[in-house]
């Protein structure tokens, strides 16, 4: 188990990594805005694209064997292991949801979330980080809410222990 989770780390940690080095909105060279108030007003007339990583077939080979570990589906396309990757890491460093207890499958851009939780909450949060996600054409969530063991612990001491004892086979 902890090599599994220690292996997801890696990962997301270098899929942030990566991503970091592609941002170029820190750049902070001394020249960037040596021109930034000239007064001139000029209307942009093309949105600009955020950089994004990029996302290697061996990324994704590696994603789906992951999954497959954990009885996961991903679709063949780059984009469908991307999304995987990107949700995975949403539900692991998201304190409401427990990730290792939501299977997900991406296939074609349509995620499918699996599996138990042990709230409402839990299950919404799940849904809403996968909606929010880059890519993602629509979520089916199959989330189970399930009652913690602790709930069902307390159940079973409930009973009532103040039943007079039997006296089998003896007179009063």
């Amino acid at each position: 188990m902890s090599k599994k989770l220690i292996g997801v780390a890696a990962i997301l940690f270098a899929a942030f990594a990566f991503a970091a080095c592609n941002d170029t909105t820190s750049n902070m060279n001394s020249n960037a805005n040596a021109n930034a108030n000239t007064g001139t007003v000029t209307p942009r007339t093309q949105a600009t694209a955020t950089p994004t990583p990029r996302y290697t077939e061996e990324q994704a080979r590696e994603e789906r064997e992951r999954a497959k570990v954990n009885k996961e589906t991903i679709g063949q396309s780059l984009d469908d292991a991307w999304i995987h990757t990107k949700i995975v890491a949403k539900l692991i460093s998201d304190t409401q949801t427990p990730e290792r207890k939501i299977n997900v499958d991406v296939v074609d851009g349509a995620v499918t979330l699996r599996g138990q939780v042990d709230t409402a909450a839990a299950k919404a949060e799940a849904e809403r980080l996968a909606k929010e996600t880059d890519g993602v054409k629509k979520v089916l969530n199959q989330l189970k809410v399930v009652a913690a063991k602790a709930a069902n612990a307390n159940k079973a001491s409930a009973t009532n222990t103040n039943k007079p004892p039997t006296m089998k086979g003896k007179t009063p």
